[in-house]
């Protein structure tokens, strides 16, 4: 379940961006992507899993993901839902980014 406090907790952060192929159904895939997110909202190890969509291009979408560590971000990939979701073949991967949570105290 998603839980906005632990945006502020250490953890691996994923930024992913998706595309829509061009032969989907636009609400079809925005129903899929919602789904998606609640699938890994409940995964343990997962605290937040939000899709944002972009205003210009509304196939482009912003995922934001929050895991606990690298070994719940692994098991992602194993999780039912996110099988299914790449089986659909609906989106592309078009970049994504792992990161951490930056102390407000790092300056180097």
């Amino acid at each position: 379940m998603f839980e906005p406090e632990v945006m502020f907790e250490p953890g691996l952060f994923i930024t992913a961006e998706i595309r829509v192929k061009a032969e989907v159904d636009l609400g079809e895939a925005k129903q899929a992507i919602a789904a998606f997110c609640q699938g890994m909202n409940s995964e343990p190890g997962c605290s937040m899993a939000v899709a944002h969509q972009d205003n210009s291009d509304p196939r482009r979408f912003i995922l934001w993901e929050r895991y606990d560590d690298e070994a719940a971000f692994q098991q992602h990939f194993n999780a039912a839902h996110t099988q299914h979701f790449i089986q659909l073949g609906i989106t592309e991967l078009v970049q994504a980014f792992e990161t951490n949570l930056m102390n407000q105290g790092d300056t180097q």
